[in-house]
């Protein structure tokens, strides 16, 4: 196996002969801890049964080889220093416009390493520094910041990267236009007109217990559906009425 990649499984239902595999690839400047968060990684990721395969790209010195194992990637680890701030400023200027030069448009996760070198005095909010950075760039998922040497919000790192992989955001939702796609929409309406078993156009609570059930094999208690009902009517006031749960599917 080349240096810099490593593969890892999840459980005993790993089908090996299928060689089913998703690609992790942590890129980032040089120094900025991927090699570290590398073989911090944990040994038996959540991988929904799948082969996962980290590549570190600091151990790919040609420049060509990197940009083949980003195109191949099904999510990118973009890291910087927490102890060096250009390094993050080079994410915006430099990285993440080489994905999209490369057309990778798989979930990116931003992750600032080397948390336990920061100066202290010199503390920033995270989510004021990468949410102009997530407005610029919709492909990330998710940005943190770990101690690999302290082994901090590691796991979580590659949880999410991988998450990101499995589940992506974007056959849901259109982080241009801020709405569902047609196609969740569309979704979405079909799963309504199924748990609507009286035909009534709304979800009656029964109805509504019926689909956790269906989904999760558990019941909601009477106080969990009046709180489901009330986050809705938060959020569409004429999402819900006597009848139940209505639906407004255009509205988003």
């Amino acid at each position: 196996m080349p240096p810099g990649v490593r593969l890892s499984f999840s459980s005993q239902h790993v089908n090996r002969r299928n060689g089913a595999e998703i690609r992790v690839v942590i890129a980032g400047d040089s120094q900025t801890g991927k090699s570290c968060l590398f073989f911090r990684a944990p040994t038996f990721p959540h991988c929904d049964g799948l082969w996962v395969r980290l590549i570190d790209t600091s151990r790919i010195e040609d420049s060509d080889r990197v940009d083949k194992q980003l195109k191949l990637a099904d999510s990118v680890i973009l890291t910087y220093a927490c102890d060096r701030p250009q390094t993050l400023q080079n994410l915006t200027t430099f990285w993440l416009p080489r994905l999209r030069r490369l057309h990778v448009k798989v979930p990116v996760i931003v992750v600032g390493c080397k948390l336990d070198l920061r100066d202290k005095s010199q503390q920033l909010s995270l989510e004021r520094v990468v949410s102009p950075l997530m407005q610029q760039f919709r492909q990330i998922e998710a940005c943190l910041e770990c101690s690999a040497f302290r082994r901090n919000e590691v796991v979580e790192v590659f949880f999410f990267a991988q998450k990101a992989a499995l589940y992506p955001m974007s056959p849901l939702f259109d982080r241009e236009s801020h709405t569902l796609t047609p196609r969740c929409r569309r979704a979405l309406k079909r799963i309504f007109i199924l748990c609507d078993h009286d035909r009534d156009g709304a979800l009656s609570d029964a109805e509504l217990n019926d689909f956790q059930v269906k989904c999760f094999n558990a019941p909601l208690q009477p106080h969990e559906i009046m709180d489901v009902k009330k986050v809705v009517q938060e959020h569409l006031s004429e999402g819900v009425n006597e009848q139940g749960i209505m639906p407004h599917l255009h509205k988003y």
